[in-house]
């Protein structure tokens, strides 16, 4: 094992280098650890040591935490009692992190102990940061790039190697509650100020070796190791410290209105955590981790938001044998708020910008909607004037079509209009290079019929991106029935660049995300002109861990717009159509002239400036509500489902190739219940025989909407999951 390193320098500072072969950043392996302990050990027990300094070999980042895939490998070889396998391997962390903590010091006087000090080139994130809290100090190089933090939260875990107690024993509940709760990472003057590291300096080694050599005893016991010690802010029962745990109980339920299962397993190591001493609050911070591993949630979650969204945007889906695509000079066509969202992030990876519109007036609207966003980064001292200039300077705002000469990518983000589309199709192409690829952003439109207008459909493609641009995550990338794989590999690189992840589809009505948003909206409305009250329609699918419900999100995306889709359907799909209460409640809405939010009304209030007031009382007087309200798990399972079953819909029908990019594009996408993994994992969790047996109830009771897919009858029937049969080498059924 390679991955840690140890030298003894002529002033007796023995130097561990973190530092994994092949890999761009360290993560921490079991077997890694278990060296690591060793080789503290030696340095302990050698007299000619006087001090320890842990650094990374990594230039510009420490760790950016542990190989998560090794929870399950454990998991799995701890035979019938999975869980004491994982609470032994945890403690075995503990262990090693206690004995860097302690530095060998007698036990009694707490002296005695070898200084140990860690040494951050930059990024320390998760047990890159776990491990540095287990130091007697930390130097954080002055990197502007790094970040420091425990982002666990995001993945469906929470800080288990030691962070979650000991950070809030250094910086109480409330202090340690940002980083705990939120994952929030912080760049090094800001974990400075938080506590997250104890100094910033321009070579955090140098300086970390000058300080073990002058440590003295008293630096080197840990406040909660110290008699006396007291937790900042107080502990739950503490009269100071009562308040800020019954609030932290409240602010969690509040946010995640109990769909998280590591939230509420957090709140409740760290609340048990401190009542005890340190290191009793240790093992119960590890049986609430364990807690967290054995529910399916953590592995559905560590898999699509760690591990799957890692590997694509790593180009898992990526055509084999194309050479590098990366984008020099992109034009935009159309700059509105899409538009100018699309040159705003382009030029913050570094490429050359062209944004067309109409006219110069409209272009340089469009352009000052990266000025606008820079000049909000500034006040929160995340740019500079310089930086802010540069960035600019590389977007041309212009209606010179000539301007798109050199380009060796274009987005097409105009008007929702195939003919409008087709003739700036036109337009373009006779202008750009023959190589350069041609992208829509269209969110509805078929990406074949658009590449109609193209004399080179192999270089069609679609970048379908998701609103504000420069906050969503996700890129849906669309296939046409010609689109070649330069293509695609040219739209995988752009968004590589442009840090978002990708998902590749094939072309069909509404793609992938909004083919199931739009069942999950209906399926609200509809709900909502049965009788159903609106707020246990969004409260329920709060509940259920999306962002907002189905009849907020409506008048967000305005009413409209949504009639404006069903007609379009309609007129596409003729007798086939789906009609239903939807339809009707939509078009009374427009009628009405309530559109949502951009008209403030729509299903809710809205005072002048736009927040929401209520629900809107007048819409009961047309469509009552039901005396007997229906229960909370059914509201929840027809949303669920609405959803789930379009996704397998998808699968069957060739829209979805890879069941990765259908769990990772819903959560990223439109905010599918994080907890879940996604819709495959969801139903591998609660397994497909009872999915089939609840489609036929509800295919009973509101319709064949809810039918279930032939797919999914033939997996309950097999007994078999969908991460079994579709796994990335599995052969696709």
């Amino acid at each position: 094992m390679t991955d840690f390193t140890m030298t003894t320098d002529a002033d007796g500072v023995a130097i561990i280098t973190w530092d994994v072969p092949g890999k761009s950043m360290n993560v921490l392996r079991a077997e890694a650890a278990r060296h690591l302990g060793t080789l503290i050990d030696q340095a302990l027990a050698d007299d000619a040591v006087k001090g320890i300094v842990i650094t990374s070999g990594k230039e510009g980042s420490f760790a950016g935490g542990a190989d998560l895939n090794e929870l399950a490998v454990i998991r799995d070889q701890a035979g019938d009692n999975p869980a004491q396998g994982l609470f032994d391997y945890i403690m075995q962390m503990h262990h090693l992190m206690r004995k860097i903590e302690l530095g060998g010091m007698d036990p009694k006087t707490k002296k005695g102990a070898k200084p140990i000090a860690c040494a951050m080139p930059g990024t320390g994130v998760g047990i890159g940061l776990e491990l540095p809290l287990c130091t007697h100090r930390i130097f954080l190089a002055d990197n502007p790039k790094a970040r420091v933090g425990l982002p666990e939260i995001l993945v469906g875990i929470f800080p288990g190697a030691g962070g979650t107690t000991r950070l809030v024993r250094k910086l109480g509940a409330m202090g340690a509650a940002p980083f705990l709760l939120e994952g929030k990472l912080v760049e090094p003057a800001k974990a400075r100020a938080a506590g997250l590291v104890d100094e910033v300096v321009a070579d955090p080694l140098a300086a970390a070796k000058a300080w073990v050599l002058q440590a003295k005893d008293a630096d080197l016991v840990k406040p909660w190791d110290a008699k006396g010690y007291k937790m900042p802010g107080g502990t739950p029962y503490h009269p100071a410290g009562f308040p800020t745990f019954v609030g932290a109980a409240a602010m969690v339920n509040g946010k995640t209105k109990g769909a998280f299962p590591a939230a509420r397993a957090l709140l409740s190591a760290v609340y048990e955590g401190a009542m005890v001493d340190f290191d009793t609050a240790l093992r119960i911070e590890a049986r609430w981790f364990v807690n967290v591993l054995m529910n399916p949630s953590s592995s559905a979650m560590i898999r699509s938001l760690f591990v799957n969204k890692e590997a694509l945007e790593k180009g898992a889906v990526r055509p084999e044998g194309i050479a590098d695509q990366r984008v020099k000079k992109l034009g935009v066509l159309g700059a509105g708020m899409m538009g100018a969202g699309i040159a705003l992030v382009s030029a913050q990876a570094g490429m050359e910008v062209v944004l067309i519109d109409r006219d110069q007036a409209a272009a340089d609207k469009g352009k000052a909607y990266t000025e606008a966003y820079l000049d909000k980064g500034i006040k929160r001292g995340k740019g500079t004037p310089e930086t802010k200039q540069a960035m600019l300077d590389r977007i041309t705002a212009t209606p010179d079509l000539d301007q798109l000469k050199g380009c060796d990518l274009i987005i097409e983000a105009v008007f929702e209009d195939p003919a409008v589309k087709a003739e700036m199709t036109r337009k373009v192409e006779a202008i750009i290079p023959e190589d350069c690829i041609f992208a829509s952003n269209t969110s509805t439109l078929p990406i074949s019929d658009l590449a109609k207008a193209s004399v080179r459909p192999d270089q069609f493609i679609g970048i379908h991106f998701f609103s504000p641009v420069e906050k969503m995550l996700l890129v849906e990338i669309i296939k046409g029935r010609e689109t070649g794989d330069r293509a695609v590999a040219k739209a995988l690189d752009y968004v590589r660049q442009i840090r978002k992840t990708p998902i590749v589809v094939n072309d069909a009505r509404f793609f992938y995300a909004n083919r199931c948003i739009i069942p999950y909206i209906n399926e609200g409305v509809m709900m909502a002109g049965e009788g159903v009250s609106r707020a246990l329609i969004d409260n329920a699918a709060q509940m259920l861990g999306f962002p907002v419900g189905p009849i907020q999100l409506v008048d967000e995306t305005s009413l409209d717009l949504g009639a404006k889709i069903a007609r379009a359907t309609m007129a596409a799909m003729g007798n086939a159509y789906p009609k239903s209460i939807a339809d009707d409640v939509t078009f009374w809405m427009v009628d009405q002239g309530r559109l949502g939010r951009k008209a403030k009304a729509g299903f809710f209030d809205y005072d002048e400036g736009g927040k929401r007031l209520g629900y809107w009382k007048g819409f009961n007087d047309k469509y009552p509500l039901l005396e007997d309200q229906p229960d909370l798990i059914e509201v929840q399972h027809r949303l669920m489902f609405s959803q789930v079953l379009e996704a397998v819909r998808a699968l069957e029908a060739g829209v979805l190739e890879d069941i990765r990019e259908g769990d990772v594009g819903a959560i990223l996408g439109w905010g599918f219940a994080p907890w879940s993994g996604g819709p495959f994992s969801w139903l591998d969790i609660v397994g497909a025989p009872w999915a089939a047996e609840k489609c036929d109830e509800m295919q009973a009771k509101y319709g064949d909407r809810f039918a279930c897919p032939p797919l999914l009858r033939e997996m309950a029937e097999k007994g078999e999951t969908f991460y079994e049969r579709f796994a990335p080498e599995a052969k696709a059924a």
